[in-house]
């Protein structure tokens, strides 16, 4: 098995991994809070959303980004090799979950992992991240 099909599982691996640990709090689940009360939690955390005027949608965990190149494609893993799992068009708000160095790219060895539908890589040369910087994965 060549190290390129080695560093795809990996990659495809990882992400799976990432997925699992993260969809209760992509969930919005607190099975571990005593007090039993997460429906009246959720209520005052949207009702304080709604005032500051933020996204009800949006999981905190979340960088949010634009993409700025006319066509992206966002690939299996952080490099130019890696498979294409889907393009994002200009102008194309996404959900980022975390950044990694990765192959640079124009001066840019940034790369974010996307989670709009798929678990995907997108250079970070061409994405726009909007408010808080993404976490490092």
């Amino acid at each position: 098995m060549s190290l390129r099909s080695r560093l795809s599982i990996a990659v495809a691996a990882g992400a799976l991994a990432v997925t699992a640990l993260a969809t209760p709090a992509v969930a919005g689940d607190e099975p571990d809070d005593p007090r039993g009360d997460w429906g009246q939690n959720q209520t005052q955390n949207q009702t304080q959303n709604q005032s500051q005027g933020q996204n009800q949608n949006h999981n905190p965990r979340l960088s949010r980004g634009v993409v700025t190149a006319s066509s992206l494609a966002l690939r299996s893993a952080p490099n130019r090799g890696g498979q294409i799992i889907r393009w994002a068009d200009r102008g194309e708000v996404v959900s980022i979950f975390c950044k990694t160095n990765g192959q640079n790219i124009q001066g840019n060895r940034q790369w974010y992992l996307l989670t709009d539908g798929t678990w995907a890589w997108g250079s970070a040369r061409y994405i726009r991240t909007v408010g808080p910087a993404p976490r490092w994965c």
